[in-house]
């Protein structure tokens, strides 16, 4: 990867280069945000994914919340996993050993680098969910992660909603609307069929460690590109620019959301 970035490159990133592009783009001093993001896409960044977390942190300044999802999928259903799959024999070991969830230390999966740099940062606060938390930074850091409910991870009671509540913004670095978890809360706004699944993960209950078993909404992202494209060109409310030598898109997620829950009721009914 480190490869991929250096050819992407014109100059290296730098921290303030970096915050240089974020407030052209438009994201305001002090606004709370939810960042999705991909540190090679950017190209090569003095200072890697530290230097994309102060640059954030530079933008928003001491009134601004900052915001990723900090998810750790192997927490979750041997039985489930496909990629790769793991043996049957393997499972009632899985289910008996994976350590629990400690939002101090279980390391994200498949997030990428500026979110497992971002959730050790001094002040980070962690939501409880054993498998799609969110961390956050700032004054409404508290608000956001507290009361991730279990079987609503990513729905009324989980940091989405509360993100909602605050009117934040959505900014996307050099990922794309497939990697934009806030489309999951309008998935469970829309009126559409709900389907669930069972889930299981280890997590602490009275400080014992517990293979945990929950419902979990099952989620369509194959819908979350066509969405977002006719979110852009019906309400022009995507923006769009550089950051470094990538793309990034800044929206304002109730906008989204709203738009994105009337599109996929209006899919459903189809």
């Amino acid at each position: 990867m480190e490869d991929y970035a250096v050819a992407r490159a014109t100059r290296p990133g730098t921290v303030e280069s970096l915050a240089h592009d974020l407030r052209a783009l438009g994201l305001p001093e002090g606004a709370t945000v939810v960042v999705h993001s991909s540190l090679s896409r950017l190209g090569w960044v003095a200072g890697g994914a530290q230097a994309v977390v102060l640059a954030l942190l530079r933008v928003l300044g001491p009134d601004g919340t900052l915001v990723m999802p900090t998810h750790s999928r192997g927490l979750t259903e041997p039985s489930d996993w496909g990629n790769p799959p793991v043996p049957e024999e393997w499972w009632p070991i899985i289910r008996a050993e994976t350590p629990a969830y400690d939002p101090r230390v279980t390391p994200t999966g498949y997030m990428g680098a500026i979110v497992e740099c971002f959730r050790s940062f001094p002040g980070v606060r962690r939501s409880s969910h054993p498998t799609v938390s969110f961390a956050a930074l700032g004054p409404l850091a508290e608000r956001i992660t507290a009361g991730h409910r279990l079987d609503d991870g990513l729905g009324e009671h989980s940091p989405l909603a509360r993100l909602y509540d605050a009117d934040a913004w959505v900014l996307l670095l050099g990922v794309g609307h497939g990697n934009n978890t806030s489309l999951h809360l309008a998935e469970y706004r829309a009126d559409a069929p709900e389907r669930y699944r069972r889930q299981g993960s280890p997590i602490l209950v009275d400080g014992e460690r517990q293979w945990v078993e929950y419902r979990e909404l099952v989620n369509d992202t194959s819908l979350f590109v066509p969405l977002a494209k006719d979110f852009a060109e019906i309400t022009g409310g995507e923006r769009t620019g550089p950051v470094g030598a990538g793309t990034a898109s800044l929206t304002r997620q109730r906008a989204l959301v709203d738009f994105g829950g009337r599109w996929l009721s209006q899919r459903a009914a189809h």
